[in-house]
């Protein structure tokens, strides 16, 4: 039976550019064969057949001004983009004529350079290689170094090279591996699926639950923090190592908005928060707000807590994740409303305590002040 592996490789800049050839030659091969049977279905010719075909959009081309640059990337990629199209071409037929089982299968559509998956295959014609040092050696790309999570229980005979919507690079080896059956056992245990354990045993045995989305959560949430101290435009912010997945996944970014970036407060959708937090001083002086204000003058964020101007106007530490410090910083000190980032000014104050205590207290929506 075939097994796949799937590893992260780390490409060096400028073999990200060889793979990105890579990826455009293939991409442009399969739109060309896709494009010349789509012509020859319009002209009323006969169906191209795999070896004329090969021989117009890859042998025939390379040998034009406008296609010559193909022969910078591996005729083994080349080969397989064509291959790609070929299948799909015979699951579409086999799915019309009601051969194939199961729902119905649309004929192949372009390929394009903002999908989300770009991929190439390597065959074990391209005699690519796993060396000793652990790099795999793909031709006219070099030596990627590759991230070998567990080994692979026997030689590869193909590998694909995929690079994801967030810029991640991985190698997906197939392996011909022996189906050998598991040695029967005596023992039985029965399995039961819950939400406070991801598994009970019969026999006490308790499986604590991976937790994925709250792992994903924090690492979401220190990724937009260093991306909120970045300046717009600068060189920093453009880095790979500065890019948060939620620009790619389409969650809501440090800049309160999706994949597209606007003005705080600008989203057409409001995110509440569930609680606020108030600095106490002894000052009886009017709170600074915690808060920023959408145009609708609807909470959005928890996003800082200071302390009144009457203590010296100085920024504690920030209670959430809005990345609009750097207003509260500049407006610290001032009522004036042109300074705030929402333009509103204080919003509502704080609740004041007599006493010597600096703590913050958490309220919930209900206890809030109202303005």
């Amino acid at each position: 039976m075939q097994l796949r592996y799937n590893y992260r490789v780390y490409p060096t800049p400028g073999q990200q550019a060889s793979l990105s050839r890579a990826f455009g030659c293939a991409r442009v091969v399969f739109n060309d064969g896709l494009r010349a049977r789509q012509q020859a279905r319009e002209a009323g010719e006969a169906y191209l057949s795999d070896g004329d075909l090969s021989k117009r959009v890859i042998t025939q081309a390379k040998q034009t001004p406008e296609r010559e640059w193909l022969g910078e990337v591996s005729a083994v990629v080349l080969q397989q983009a064509l291959a790609d199209l070929n299948v799909a071409y015979r699951n579409f037929f086999t799915s019309i004529s009601g051969k194939r089982q199961g729902r119905k299968v649309a004929p192949p559509r372009f390929r394009s350079r903002k999908d989300n998956r770009q991929a190439i295959r390597f065959t074990a014609n391209a005699r690519f290689k796993v060396l000793d040092n652990g790099r795999l050696r793909l031709p006219k790309i070099g030596d990627l170094a590759v991230r070998w999570s567990r080994h692979l229980p026997a030689a590869p005979t193909s590998v694909t090279v995929i690079r994801d919507a967030a810029g991640r690079y991985s190698a997906s080896f197939v392996v011909v591996a022996a189906d050998d059956p598991l040695p029967p056992v005596d023992a039985e245990v029965g399995i039961d699926l819950g939400l406070t354990h991801f598994a009970v045993l019969s026999n006490g045995t308790k499986v604590a639950a991976p937790k994925f989305l709250r792992r994903a959560a924090r690492k979401l949430r220190r990724l937009q923090q260093d991306l909120s101290r970045k300046q717009r435009g600068s060189n920093n912010r453009k880095r790979p190592s500065s890019r948060s997945p939620a620009r790619t996944l389409g969650w809501p970014t440090a800049d309160g908005t999706g994949s597209t970036s606007s003005r705080h407060g600008s989203s057409a959708t409001t995110k509440r928060c569930t609680s606020r937090t108030y600095a106490s001083s002894v000052s009886a002086g009017p709170g600074w707000p915690n808060r920023c204000t959408t145009r609708a003058g609807r909470s959005s964020c928890t996003c800082w807590s200071t302390r009144p101007p009457g203590a010296g106007g100085r920024l504690q530490r920030p209670t959430g994740s809005c990345p609009r410090r750097r207003h509260a910083r500049r407006a610290a000190g001032s009522t004036d409303p042109s300074r705030y980032p929402c333009g509103r000014g204080p919003a509502r104050a704080g609740p004041s305590t007599t006493g010597t205590s600096t703590r913050p207290e958490t309220y919930s929506r209900r206890d809030a002040p109202r303005a």
